[in-house]
């Protein structure tokens, strides 16, 4: 078992190896100051100005610059490669909710290693964010307030079944599986959308612009900080 790294109030924003912009980076650390790298997602904190808390991780994709630039006992080496840099970086730590960014968009098979660890983790909220989609493993009982019109897509991760109310095509009386029936492109058609599942299997996955939403979802006490403007 891996001994805790980093453990927060406040939510951690945790970055990985692939590309993204500095902007959005900005835009997860004002909802989740407290940067932490997975790997080589150090360098890309790094070249966007920020210094990562704690990097966790084997430490086969770090460069030796960063590895010299961030401070030794900020770095925290896990050698074992049974699990992925995302997993351990999530089973290391601590918080209310993660944001997670440079994890998709580059390799197919890095992307699905991570939606694999959503699974495995299902006590953690953690919403992975990529170019336009904001993804999360959703619980077994969810409340959204949305827009008319937005997608709104499930994938299954695994054998899966519920109900739902504001979506153009309903899910009730449908099981859910990788190899069979899955929700992509659905869409909402009313402002509350509600989702009951008999096991937190589904991935959700929704525009990014309704990142704030989700989090006021999945955490009913969180506010967006007054500094971002409100939204």
């Amino acid at each position: 078992m891996t001994a805790l790294i980093v453990d927060t109030t406040d939510g951690i924003t945790l970055v990985g190896g692939a590309p993204f912009a500095a902007r959005t980076l900005e835009m997860a650390l004002k909802r989740a100051p407290v940067l932490v790298a997975a790997d080589g997602g150090a360098d890309r904190a790094l070249s966007a100005g920020r210094m990562p808390q704690a990097v966790v991780g084997d430490f086969d994709s770090i460069s030796d610059t960063a590895r010299q630039a961030i401070p030794a006992e900020r770095q925290f080496p896990i050698a074992e490669q049974e699990t992925t840099d995302f997993d351990k970086a999530l089973r290391s730590t601590r918080s209310p909710f993660v944001l997670a960014l440079g994890f998709v968009g580059a390799r197919v098979d890095h992307g699905l290693a991570v939606f694999s660890t959503l699974a495995r983790h299902p006590d953690r909220t953690c919403l992975v964010i990529g170019g336009q989609d904001v993804v999360f493993l959703c619980p077994r009982g969810i409340r959204l307030r949305l827009e008319p019109g937005d997608r709104f897509s499930l994938f299954p991760l695994g054998e899966v079944s519920g109900q739902s109310t504001g979506l153009r095509w309903p899910i009730d009386g449908l099981a859910f599986a990788p190899h069979g029936i899955i929700g992509t492109s659905n869409e909402v058609s009313a402002p509350d959308v509600t989702l009951e599942l008999d096991a937190p299997r589904m991935l959700a996955i929704l525009p990014r612009r309704r990142l704030d939403r989700v989090l006021s979802a999945l955490l009913p006490q969180w506010r967006l900080p007054r500094a971002d403007g409100g939204r």
